[in-house]
């Protein structure tokens, strides 16, 4: 019977192989190779799939903390502005916790606790009313978040806190971090 050149070639190549290696250290490769190839799924590569089904870090414990945002103090949506009522000072000439020039802060203040989605952490937010002046003409924001009825007005967010300062005039609202929350 005629062997094919292709199966001649096959049978020396194998018998090669089979005299100039062990059992054993090919049985170590091949063990080698199979615990290699298990492993490689344990390598930490990063896979398109994972980055666009990114879950957000925090979970939002409200629905105003689902939509804050970290970077614009001048949108109504920031994170500090949970409780607000009124125009943003940060919109108005003043800043996140500063008056703009012209108006004086309330001596008193009324009180929120806010999610920041950028730590995962609540603070506690003193809201300030600035008066002095007529009221700012920028978007208004009525956040209603943690809001007490009037007889609880250290929580009530729909009182005019102008009292104590030279006028009545209200012009615009800050918020100041009061301290930690969590």
């Amino acid at each position: 019977m005629a062997h094919s050149l292709l199966d001649r070639t096959i049978e020396r190549l194998t018998r090669h192989v089979a005299g100039h290696s062990s059992r054993r250290g090919l049985l170590g490769r091949v063990g080698a190779w199979v615990t290699f190839g298990a492993l490689i799924p344990t390598l930490p590569v990063e896979r398109a799939s994972a980055a666009q089904t990114a879950k957000p870090k925090f979970k939002a414990p409200t629905p105003f903390a689902a939509d804050a945002q970290t970077t614009d103090p001048t949108a109504c949506n920031y994170w500090r502005y949970c409780a607000i009522d009124g125009f943003l000072c940060a919109s108005c000439g003043g800043g996140v916790h500063s008056c703009p020039p012209g108006t004086s802060p309330s001596p008193t203040s009324w009180i929120g606790t806010c999610f920041n989605p950028g730590d995962g952490q609540s603070y506690l937010v003193a809201y300030r009313d600035c008066c002095g002046q007529d009221a700012c003409s920028q978007p208004m924001c009525v956040g209603t978040e943690g809001d007490q009825p009037s007889y609880r007005p250290q929580a009530n967010n729909d009182i005019i806190w102008c009292f104590g300062t030279g006028a009545l005039i209200y012009n615009c609202s800050t918020s100041v971090i009061v301290g930690n929350a969590s």
